[in-house]
């Protein structure tokens, strides 16, 4: 850290003419417009195909009943050693196509699967509701999220604090033990404590949960929609009850449990590195705008489960900037604007496990920069 707490800017380049992927992001109104933006994207990638989606389903849900007919049929017969090995391999294969299919009705919420709304939100229910996920709640405090991102004061998730409303347990944390149990928290409980308690949301003047038709997350025209989301959880959940009641709890647990544990890791992991990165600003009133919030996100390289999980990963920037765009054409909508978009599109490289520590240990609280004209633009900081 410089003086006055200041995070020093690494350079510009690496070795072979890279960019430095914890570079910061430039904060200052952008040389080019959305329009313009837009313009540099192939119209087809804004179509939308009812069939080529439907695709993706179908693959996903093959895939998830292939690993399932596998593991009830034949672990049993394995000599007994070999099921420890076999049922974490399940658990993780089931768990990473199944976030596949949290992907695509995610795409659902965003009206990114079809042409048709009424097609999107049944698809949408019913594959966030079989994941235990309240569909139309969700849906609409995440499109909240993408109207409001990069703003420390209106966004929905992942709102970093300035260091004054840090926890008083945080600085205790802040060393490698802390980290450890931090992470496991957040990726094992994160996900179900956002949805019931709000946890890391937007702070709202009464208590917000994804439940509740009532709460302030949402207005009255969207009360009807959040007791369909409930009915769908109150339905699966109804399902999974009557299966404990056939089969037995372990064995409810060991085919669906524990992918849905995994699922929801990999889900809290997966935006919490696309918002969180020591190279993005975020803004209070003063300074956001639409367009350099959306810009303040991040593509990351999963490997091998980018295709698994639909490139969510890895093209999310042109995500926020069109929501809508179906996910098979967002990569080479990404390759077509970056050209544009210079300095102000981050890619980081960097493996994922190794991401996720510096994160954990770097992106503790936002403050803005001493010497900074304005106070309106806030980096990330760890030091207490």
């Amino acid at each position: 850290m410089g003086a006055g707490g200041r995070m020093p800017v690494p350079n510009t380049k690496l070795e072979g003419g890279k960019k430095n992927p914890i570079e910061r992001v430039p904060h200052t109104t952008p040389p080019f417009t959305l329009g313009q933006i837009k313009k540099a994207i192939p119209p087809h990638c804004f179509k939308r195909s009812l069939l080529r989606s439907f695709s993706y389903v179908v693959h996903d849900l093959f895939f998830a009943s292939l690993f399932y007919y596998v593991a009830t049929s034949y672990f049993h017969l394995l000599p007994h050693p070999l099921s420890y090995f076999a049922w974490p391999l399940y658990w993780i294969f089931q768990g990473c196509v199944s976030t596949g299919v949290w992907v695509i009705a995610h795409e659902c919420g965003h009206h990114a699967f079809s042409d048709h709304q009424w097609v999107d939100d049944i698809v949408g229910l019913v594959l966030h509701s079989a994941l235990l996920v309240p569909y139309f709640s969700w849906k609409y405090s995440h499109r909240r999220h993408h109207s409001n991102t990069g703003s420390i004061e209106r966004d929905e998730v992942f709102v970093p604090k300035p260091k004054s409303q840090m926890a008083w347990y945080s600085k205790y944390l802040n060393n490698p033990p802390g980290r450890v149990l931090s992470l496991v928290v957040t990726l094992s409980l994160g996900w179900p404590l956002y949805l019931a308690f709000n946890v890391s949301g937007r702070p709202y003047d009464r208590f917000a949960c994804h439940y509740d038709p009532y709460g302030p997350i949402y207005s009255d025209r969207e009360r009807l929609q959040i007791f369909i989301s409930d009915a769908g959880i109150f339905l699966m959940t109804f399902v999974l009850y009557q299966l404990a009641a056939a089969k037995g709890l372990a064995w409810v647990v060991c085919v669906y449990g524990v992918p849905l544990l995994i699922v929801n890791g990999f889900l809290v992991l997966i935006t919490y590195l696309q918002h969180t990165h020591p190279a993005l600003p975020h803004y209070d009133s003063s300074e956001w705008d639409w367009l350099r919030g959306a810009l303040s996100t991040v593509d990351r390289d999963y490997g091998v489960l980018n295709k698994v999980f639909h490139n969510i990963t890895d093209t999310h920037v042109v995500h926020h900037l069109f929501s809508t765009m179906p996910h098979y054409n967002a990569m080479e909508a990404t390759k077509a604007v970056n050209p544009l978009m210079g300095d102000y599109y981050r890619f980081d490289g960097t493996p994922i496990v190794k991401a996720m520590w510096r994160e954990a240990k770097e992106c503790l609280y936002v403050e803005p920069d001493d010497e900074a004209p304005n106070k309106g633009v806030f980096w990330y900081r760890n030091k207490f």
